[in-house]
């Protein structure tokens, strides 16, 4: 199979395409054939080694053997399932999160069906499914499980036309709360129309000298501070950064305090907000952000952009591919195919041709954004104002 992998640290110079062998089904494991994936600012970081920290995980001198293929969330197709596998079946189309086991840059993904991964509705696209899991379960995580919003508090989103900024700001305002966000002023439309109330122009105004107070600032990028942010917190506000090792430290200090708080932590296992999620775009009630659109040849493009820090969203990444399903099975090694029954007693079908391929939304058909085209922005029916885009980002699983 194709995949792009990285042995050492450095610029998106360092992603090659290799050939790797088709992983085998075992247990109760999932064969998925990759649709769509994306680069989030995360893997940005970690194609770079950063934050040094994160070489605990990564590698200290470089990417360790199991994490050389990049890529945390993705949608596609299932081919083949282990035999210990109950939940899915081949031809279903699914999408997820593949956590610290990475490897959604590839053609083919072998996850546990007890993964963080759930199934596409009808309507939704790859492109689409692929851009919605790590932004809007990391701010699901944060302001649900963390912050524990309400509805009628103030909530700042801090980096609210990123990946995570986005989802934050319409879980907020459809929490009841009253959203203001932090972005440039390219992207304040945007911002508004996910139901922010108020937008701060990070180039043009200081939102710590604007005399709003806050029971929740989000910071998705960490770009701002806790000391910064102190100011413009109600006496028992909460400050959420999604990464930074001091803000442990402050988390920990602050707890023991009767001021405002600091908290944080990590979205990993995603099952409940994946199940929210599906129940959002399957109704039509989540916008989707895609800023731009690359094949998976063009990796090395897409981290060049997203390393600009400019992107809007999400930059999703197609991949693909023109194998017949029973071909790609022939690689397998202890899969057995006879027309299209499978061996290794897995009792499956590929009835599922290869070019079956999701309805494809018109701008304006509901509220999930659209998969652009290389180099395209698209932002659902507000792709317009996306096309203005300079877009925000930061985290280990985050967009």
């Amino acid at each position: 199979m194709r995949a792009m992998v990285y042995r050492r640290y450095g610029p998106p110079e360092v992603l090659q395409q290799v050939e790797l062998p088709t992983p085998a089904p075992g247990g109760d494991q999932v064969l998925i054939r990759v649709h769509a994936t994306t680069v989030t600012s995360a893997e940005s970081g970690m194609r770079q080694g950063l934050p040094r920290w994160g070489r605990i995980i990564l590698g200290p001198f470089k990417p360790r053997r199991g994490v050389r293929v990049l890529g945390l969330e993705f949608a596609g197709e299932v081919v083949t399932t282990g035999p210990g596998t109950q939940r899915y079946r081949a031809g279903q189309r699914v999408f997820g999160f593949t956590g610290f086991a990475l490897g959604a840059n590839a053609e083919f993904l072998c996850l546990p069906e007890t993964a963080s991964m759930t199934t596409i509705p009808n309507r939704v696209t790859y492109a689409e499914a692929a851009a919605s899991v790590d932004g809007f379960t990391t701010a699901w995580h944060f302001l649900r499980r963390i912050a524990r919003i309400e509805a009628g508090q103030k909530v700042l989103v801090i980096g609210a036309s990123g990946s995570i900024g986005t989802y934050a700001v319409q879980l907020a305002a459809r929490t009841g709360a009253i959203v203001h966000g932090v972005c440039s002023g390219r992207n304040a439309a945007l911002v508004e129309s996910l139901g922010a109330a108020r937008v701060f122009d990070y180039t043009a105004e200081d939102f710590t000298v604007s005399g709003e107070r806050y029971d929740v600032v989000f910071d998705t990028v960490t770009r701002s501070s806790y000391r910064k942010c102190r100011p413009v917190l109600v006496p028992r506000g909460v400050y959420l950064p999604t990464t930074g090792m001091i803000n442990n430290v402050l988390a920990l200090g602050t707890a023991l305090t009767r001021g405002p708080r600091v908290r944080t932590g990590m979205s990993v296992r995603k099952h409940e907000a994946l199940a929210e999620l599906r129940d959002l775009l399957d109704h039509d009630r989540l916008r989707v952000v895609i800023d731009r659109t690359y094949p998976i040849t063009d990796l090395v493009e897409a981290h060049r952009y997203v390393d600009t820090g400019r992107k809007t969203g999400n930059v999703v990444i197609t991949v693909g591919g023109s194998r017949r399903a029973d071909d790609v099975l022939e690689d397998v090694p202890g899969v057995l195919v006879d027309d299209h029954q499978i061996g290794r007693g897995v009792d499956a079908r590929l009835d599922v041709a290869e070019d079956r391929r999701p309805h494809q939304r018109r701008a304006g058909d509901g509220n999930s954004g659209l998969a652009g085209q290389p180099g395209q922005h698209q932002t659902g029916h507000h792709q317009d104002q996306a096309a203005r885009a300079d877009g925000t980002r930061g985290r280990l699983g985050s967009g």
